[in-house]
């Protein structure tokens, strides 16, 4: 299996100087912007290393790991509109800097040009390949549906809650990791292996990107720290804050969600947050989480020193500050 160097390498020089411009300028420009902003490239890592880990050769998948990382960064242009979030990586996000219309045509043109990536791979694999990515897309805008309704219903819980970013987050991830191994040739059990592997790294991501929006940094994590907060949304630490509240702190929390002023709201419910050991009881449960994604990984039949180099990413993975 490659290195996790290599295999960073391989996908810098996928994306390094590709470019995604056309006419209309108006159209192809937002792409171009968001696409050139780098990130962590995390799907098209995953597939890479999915195929590695089974033995494939790597040239080809690289369309299909391009093609996730492109619908990934559609779904994020929408996502942004959706959840009035001004940075992006640091960078003002594509409907603040032009404006929703274009934000909501380039993510769209964003999205054909994901499958256009997909679909040119070798003709043995393309059906099960696709037959990944379509139910993945799908899934994924079930899991912005459910985010939505979340803004409104009362009685959602965690459970609630892991479902959604099921859908939302982690099935990307499994699928880049599950057509990684279709491109390997992988057995159907080691298919399904990888691809629960990916759910849970997937969700563990999420609980990370929870947390270091109410606890990170704003000049590592490259978004404004509280946009959960400010926006009332029922992340696992809302929730969790709530699950664990007397009836004197659950009216604390009210108080603190609906004041007007966005520092003091903020300030006020993380200082709720700190009571309540929400730090802590996030950071347990991508533990957890992490601990059963590691009994899947021992469970698939390759050399013990390459899912090593698997598992180690995965732990820098759930301790990421960005």
């Amino acid at each position: 299996m490659h290195t996790i160097d290599e295999l960073q390498d391989k996908v810098k020089e996928l994306f390094e100087n590709r470019s995604y411009m056309g006419t209309p300028n108006e159209l192809y420009e937002p792409i171009q912007y968001s696409l050139s902003q780098g990130g962590k490239r995390l799907r098209p890592l995953l597939c890479l290393m999915s195929c590695s880990l089974f033995g494939g050769d790597l040239k080809e998948v690289e369309n299909s790991a391009i093609g996730l990382e492109i619908f990934h960064n559609f779904t994020l242009l929408h996502d942004d509109i959706m959840d009035q979030s001004p940075i992006r990586r640091g960078m003002p996000s594509v409907f603040n800097k032009w404006d929703t219309n274009t934000a909501i045509l380039s993510g769209d043109t964003m999205f054909v040009i994901a499958y256009e990536y997909v679909t040119n791979t070798n003709p043995d694999i393309l059906v099960d390949t696709l037959l990944a990515f379509n139910q993945t897309a799908k899934e994924v805008c079930e899991g912005q549906q459910y985010d939505m309704n979340f803004e409104s219903e009362q009685n959602t819980d965690i459970s609630d809650y892991m479902e959604m970013i099921r859908l939302k987050t982690a099935v990307l991830i499994a699928a880049a990791m599950k057509i990684g191994a279709i491109a390997a040739r992988a057995q159907k059990e080691d298919l399904d292996k990888i691809y629960d592997f990916g759910i849970l790294i997937g969700l563990a991501f999420q609980l990370r990107d929870d947390y270091l929006d109410a606890f990170g940094n704003v000049d590592i994590f490259g978004k404004a720290i509280g946009n959960d907060i400010l926006t009332n949304k029922k992340t696992f630490l809302y929730l969790k804050a709530y699950e664990n509240a007397d009836l004197k702190t659950k009216e604390a929390l009210d108080n603190a969600f609906t004041t007007n002023d966005p520092k003091l709201k903020v300030e006020s419910v993380l200082k709720l947050y700190h009571s309540l050991g929400i730090e802590s009881l996030t950071r347990s449960k991508i533990i957890e989480l992490h601990d059963q994604a590691l009994i899947i990984l021992n469970d698939i039949n390759r050399p013990e020193s390459e899912k090593a180099e698997i598992n180690n990413f995965l732990r820098h993975l759930i301790k990421r500050e960005v």
